[in-house]
């Protein structure tokens, strides 16, 4: 059992910051659970109250049914994966995997088959005499796994693992530390993973479910769909996705049985079951959010309820395809996602072009400007 669970967790320092703020959160027996968020968020500060890093201010963690608030590290169940590798520079790979094991005296022939076993998972048997000094950086970050690996550990912990690796590098580890996570799975053994990153691309492709974090609160944790499709409020909303959701300011018309939702006077027809939903909260000033995915070209074939008059300002060729950044006012910069059939048969690629865009309402969301929070869902 490897189930974590924060209870109303606090951080402060002595300097009397709140870096987290009343944070829980259940983190289920063998869940991949990434903690995402900008910069200053506290997602490793909470990460390193979880390894006994970082002393809690308020609050409990556990790690199965044991209370860890004052355990030491090593009493824990738990390994962890820095962001620099942390590898003995000294040592051989064969070493590096060993060493936590014989400091906890485990017997020769055991350390022997967990360091093979490790070796054999993470693809690394060539690499065993090697220094950490001869290693590229895919090479170093996959023995720093593999030396959590061998631990056997109730939980792993990583801290933004991936970051000091290049493009290709990063997707190509995002994949073996995920199929780890399913082997282990599969093969019966503890595989609680907790990772955090900045990266949302890691959160989206690698977490079971995401944790999103802002100013050291929890703004909303579901699976990479739900907050993709249904972001609780503008951060969620603007944070996941890229490009990020479109979110501009907007006025609510009522007019006979229909609700309208107005962008720089021109107007967009709710759907009836949002338009219910927003008018149920009585909200005095909302925000339009719409992904660029779900704002194309108009064709002609559309009604004027769902169409935009706006004008190109940049364009960005992504080779299959473009986005096409435009002007609703004076104001408003909007971006669509458009194939690049569709921009070559419609736009000339002149600044300031005028161009229809039709919008998916159904796809639309509307926040509260005061509380933020989405009311259309």
């Amino acid at each position: 059992m490897a189930e974590v669970i924060f209870k109303d967790l606090e951080k402060v320092y002595s300097n009397g910051f709140k870096a987290v703020h009343n944070i829980n959160l259940t983190i289920n027996d063998g869940e991949f659970l990434v903690i995402v968020g900008p910069s200053g968020c506290a997602k490793s500060t909470s990460l390193r109250m979880l390894a006994g890093l970082e002393n809690i201010s308020g609050g409990e963690i556990r790690i199965g049914n044991k209370i860890v608030n004052n355990l030491a590290p090593k009493d824990r169940g738990i390994a962890m994966v820095f962001q620099n590798y942390a590898l003995y520079p000294h040592m051989t790979v064969e070493q590096n995997l060993a060493f936590g094991l014989k400091l906890a005296k485990v017997p020769e022939n055991e350390i022997k088959q967990r360091v093979h076993d490790a070796a054999r998972i993470l693809e690394i048997e060539e690499l065993m005499d090697r220094l950490p000094r001869q290693l590229s950086g895919g090479q170093a970050q996959r023995v720093a796994v593999g030396r959590a690996i061998v631990k056997k550990p109730d939980v792993f912990l990583f801290d933004e693992p991936l970051s000091n690796l290049d493009a290709k590098l990063r997707a190509s580890m995002r994949v073996r530390i995920s199929d780890l996570h399913r082997l282990l799975k599969k093969e019966g053994r503890s595989a609680t993973a907790v990772y955090v990153t900045h990266d949302q691309t890691e959160a989206m492709t690698m977490g079971d479910r995401i944790c999103v974090m802002k100013l050291g609160r929890i703004m909303q944790v579901d699976t990479p769909e739900k907050l993709y499709n249904c972001p609780k409020n503008m951060f969620v909303a603007s944070f996941i996705g890229a490009p990020e959701m479109n979110i501009r300011p907007a006025e609510l018309v009522h007019e006979e049985d229909s609700l309208f939702i107005t962008l720089n006077n021109q107007r967009l027809r709710l759907p009836e079951q949002k338009a219910r939903l927003v008018t149920s909260h009585n909200a005095e000033k909302v925000h339009l959010g719409i992904r660029p995915e779900f704002i194309t070209l108009a064709t002609g074939d559309e009604t004027d309820a769902n169409v935009l008059n706006g004008e190109i300002v940049r364009l960005e060729n992504m080779g299959h395809e473009v986005y096409v950044h435009f002007r609703v006012g004076d104001n408003n910069e909007m971006i669509a996602r458009v194939s690049t059939e569709q921009v070559k048969a419609h736009i000339t690629g002149e600044m300031y072009q005028p161009v229809r865009f039709a919008l998916d309402m159904n796809k639309a969301h509307v926040f509260d400007s005061q509380t933020e929070e989405n009311i259309s869902l």
